[in-house]
């Protein structure tokens, strides 16, 4: 066994074992559970960058995954408390009256108007455009995490890939979804 592989093999434990600490740990702090998810896929990410590029390795390995944790957890605060909700579809107290997906995926008892399946049809279509620009790798890793709804290690394996390549691979495709329909976004949120 190369030393490549060993740092692999080593990192797929690291995230085994870390994943449900980390993962509680974020939940304590953290409101929505969508962000537990980033916030650990971030961490995760840092860990695997960290330990593919630095000269010296992480020497105390979980005190660095919880500091890298608790900063990602503030940083994120920060940014969300930066950012100012766009004034759209207010109720008569000033608060959103629809979250985005509540509008675009509306349930299956609530009667759908045309309006609304316009919006969707273009979601998708937009959705469909931007996943049709990722490497076929990161495309693939995304549909069947978040689409498909698979758990990371059943997509690691069906890929044949170590889990930390798969994490790496689906946070690249989230960061280039996020900015390729940022604007449609904010188009719904206005509508």
């Amino acid at each position: 066994m190369n030393a490549t592989q060993a740092n692999k093999d080593n990192l797929e434990k690291l995230i085994a074992i870390y994943q449900p600490l980390l993962k509680s740990f974020i939940r304590k702090r953290v409101r929505h559970t969508e962000d537990v998810e980033d916030i650990l896929q971030d961490v995760f990410y840092q860990l695997v960058k960290t330990v593919e590029t630095a000269v010296n390795p992480i020497e105390q390995t979980a005190a660095w995954l919880y500091r890298v944790t608790r900063n990602t957890i503030i940083n994120r605060g920060k940014k969300k408390q930066e950012e100012e909700l766009p004034a759209s579809r207010l109720d008569d107290e000033g608060f959103l009256s629809e979250e985005p997906s509540e509008i675009l995926f509306a349930g299956a008892g609530e009667p759908a108007t045309p309006e609304m399946e316009y919006l969707r049809s273009l979601v998708w279509q937009e959705l469909e455009a931007a996943l049709s620009e990722l490497p076929p790798e990161q495309r693939e890793a995304f549909e069947q995490m978040e689409l498909n709804g698979l758990p990371a290690k059943e997509v690691a394996q069906i890929a044949g890939v170590p889990l930390a390549t798969l994490l790496s691979r689906k946070r690249s495709a989230v960061m280039h979804l996020r900015k390729r329909l940022k604007a449609l976004y904010e188009d719904i949120l206005s509508y």
